[in-house]
C-alpha cells in the first residue's frame, strides 16, 4: 500500500490562460472555451515540449506540431494591405464563423489524448481546455464526450467522469471501447466505498467529532498522535479526515492513497478486531477491483472453452476459409452468397454486416484486444491479439461478453507471428495487424485446402467498418505494404478481388 500525501488540493488549473479560474474540481460540465484561446494554448505549450526527453511528451509535440501545421493551412487568404491582427487570431475567427473542421477536430482530439497519456498536471489542463473546445464546438461530439470522461477519471473525479461517459453512451450504439463496463465499475466501487467508510464510523465513533474539520490538518494530527503512541486518538482523527475528504469531493487517487495509509497503520497497530479487518480489506479490495475493470457478469466467462494452437488447428483442419477484409470495396462487392458457401468465414475488429455484400455469417472472429467492436456479436471462436501479455488479459476481463463465444484463443494464440513464427523486431519491424496474425497462423498451420482473401487491397478503397469505426484513423504503425508483398508471393491465384493462397 503506498503512503499519502501530506497535503491535498484539487487539481490546478495550471497557467493556461484559458482554463478554468473558478477554484472549483472540473467536472462534466462543459466550460465554454474560443478555439483562438484553446490553439494559442496549444502553440505556446508545444515551445515547452522542446528538448523534452520524455517519450509521452515527445509523442504529444508530434500531435501539436500536426495541428499547428493543420491550423496554418486552413488559414484565409492574407488580409489586404494595411490589414491587422495575428496569425493564430484571424483564422480562429474564420473557423468559428464556419464551424470547427472535422480535420481541425480530429487533430485537437488528438492532442487531447496525448497530453492525457502524458499524465501531468500541465498536460491534463490542456486536454480539459481542448475538451472544453471541442464540446463548445461540438456538443453531441461523441469522441469529445469519452475524452472528457477519460479525463475527469484521471483528475480523481469518477462522478463527474460517469456523467460524461453517459452522454458518450448516449450518443453512440456501439460501445467498442468498453465504457459502460467502465461506467458499471465506478458505480460499484462507489457503492463499496460507502460502504467502506460507514464501516469504518461505526467501528471509530469518535470520529464524527473530527469530521467537520480541515482535512489535511485533522490527518496531520492523527499522524502526530500516532507517533506518539496514542493509538486510540490518532484513529479517530484519521477516520475523520478520511470522511472530511470524502464530503470534500477530494480527488479520488489522494483518498485512495489516505485510505492505504490508513490501513496500513491498522495492520501495524493491530487496531480492530480480526472480523472487521477482514471485512474492512475485503470492501477496499473490491472496490479498487471495480475501479479499475469493472465487474464481471461470469467469472468464467459464460463458459467459454479455452483453445490452444492444437486445439484451434483441428477445429479448422480440412475446411475451406475465407478471410473478408474491411475494405471499402468488399462494401460494394456483391459477394455475399459467395462467402457464405465456405466452410469458415473470418472477420476482424470493426467488420459490418451487409448480407448483400459480406455475407451473413461470422464463424471466427479476429481482434486486436485494445478495441471492444464485435465483441457482443455471437461467433463460434474469437481469438484476441495482443503484444504485451498483461494488457492482452485485461482486456480479455474488461471486454469478453459472456455468452457471445464458444471457444477462446488462449496465450498460445495471443499473437502468432510473434510468438508462434518468432519473428522479432529485426525480421519484421513494424506491429503486425491483425489480419496479417491471422493469415499468418493459417499459413503456418496449413490445413486448410482452400485459403482465400475477399478484399484485401491492404485499404487502398477505404475502410468499411462500424459506423463508430469509421472515424478511427488507419494507424500508422502497421506496415501494409510488407504485409502486401508476403501475401503476393505466396498467391497461387488473384482473381477480382478474391486472392487464393491454396
Amino acid at each position: 500500500m503506498t503512503r499519502v500525501r501530506s497535503r491535498w488540493s484539487r487539481p490546478r488549473t495550471g497557467d493556461l490562460a484559458s482554463a478554468p479560474t473558478d477554484g472549483g474540481p472540473p467536472t462534466a460540465q462543459v466550460t465554454p472555451a474560443e478555439l483562438e484561446d484553446c490553439l494559442r494554448a496549444c502553440a505556446v505549450h508545444s515551445g515547452k515540449l522542446v528538448g523534452s526527453l520524455d517519450n509521452r511528451r515527445i509523442a504529444l509535440a508530434e500531435q501539436l506540431r500536426k495541428l499547428l501545421a493543420l491550423w496554418a493551412q486552413e488559414q484565409p487568404q492574407p488580409a489586404p494591405a494595411g490589414g491587422t491582427g495575428g496569425l493564430i487570431r484571424r483564422g480562429a475567427k474564420a473557423v468559428a464563423g464556419g464551424g470547427l473542421s472535422n480535420d481541425l477536430l480530429d487533430a485537437l482530439l488528438a492532442v487531447g489524448n496525448k497530453s492525457l497519456d502524458c499524465g501531468y498536471d500541465d498536460e491534463l489542463n490542456l486536454a480539459l481546455l481542448i475538451s472544453d473546445t471541442v464540446l463548445t464546438q461540438r456538443k453531441n461530439s461523441r469522441a469529445g464526450w469519452r475524452l472528457r470522461g477519460r479525463l475527469l477519471e484521471a483528475m480523481g473525479r469518477p462522478a463527474a467522469a460517469v456523467e460524461a461517459f453517459e452522454r458518450y453512451l448516449a450518443l453512440t450504439q456501439e460501445d467498442g471501447f468498453g465504457v459502460s463496463a467502465k461506467v458499471a465499475g465506478v458505480r460499484t466501487a462507489t457503492e463499496r466505498r460507502a460502504e467502506l467508510l460507514d464501516l469504518l464510523q461505526r467501528t471509530v465513533p469518535d470520529a464524527a467529532r473530527h469530521a467537520g474539520g480541515p482535512a489535511t490538518d485533522v490527518w496531520a494530527d492523527g499522524l502526530a498522535a500516532h507517533a506518539e503512541g496514542d493509538w486510540e486518538r490518532a484513529q479517530a482523527l484519521l477516520v475523520g479526515a478520511l470522511v472530511a475528504m470524502d464530503r470534500a469531493e477530494a480527488p479520488e487517487q489522494e483518498f485512495q492513497e489516505a485510505l492505504s495509509h490508513y490501513l496500513d497503520l491498522c495492520l501495524g497497530a493491530r487496531a480492530l478486531p480480526a472480523a472487521e479487518l477482514t471485512e474492512v480489506i475485503a470492501l477496499f479490495a473490491e472496490q479498487r477491483r471495480n475501479r479499475m475493470r469493472g465487474p464481471l457478469p461470469d467469472p468464467l466467462f459464460g463458459g467459454v472453452q479455452w483453445i490452444g494452437l492444437g486445439e484451434f488447428r483441428n477445429r479448422i483442419a480440412g475446411k475451406s476459409v475465407c478471410l473478408i477484409a474491411n475494405s471499402g470495396k468488399v462494401g460494394e462487392s456483391g459477394m455475399g452468397a459467395e462467402i457464405d458457401g465456405y466452410d469458415l468465414v473470418v472477420r476482424f475488429n470493426s467488420y459490418k454486416i451487409d448480407p448483400t455484400h459480406t455475407g451473413r455469417r461470422t464463424d471466427i472472429h479476429a481482434t486486436i484486444h485494445k478495441h471492444g467492436f464485435n465483441w457482443d456479436q455471437p461467433v463460434d471462436t474469437r481469438l484476441v491479439f495482443g503484444g504485451i501479455s498483461g494488457d492482452w488479459k485485461y482486456s480479455l476481463r474488461n471486454r469478453l461478453v459472456p455468452g457471445a463465444q464458444q471457444y477462446l484463443g488462449d496465450e498460445s494464440l495471443r499473437w502468432p507471428v510473434r510468438n508462434i513464427g518468432k519473428w522479432g523486431t529485426d525480421r519484421w519491424p513494424s506491429i503486425p495487424t491483425s489480419g496479417f496474425n491471422m493469415l499468418f497462423l493459417l499459413d503456418f498451420l496449413d490445413v486448410s485446402p482452400v485459403l482465400d482473401l475477399i478484399g484485401f487491397d491492404f485499404y487502398e478503397s477505404g475502410a468499411y467498418r462500424l459506423a463508430e469505426a469509421m472515424k478511427m484513423p488507419i494507424t500508422s504503425v502497421h506496415e501494409y505494404t510488407s504485409e502486401k508483398a508476403w501475401v503476393m508471393e505466396r498467391a497461387q491465384s488473384v482473381s477480382g478481388m478474391r486472392i487464393s493462397l491454396r
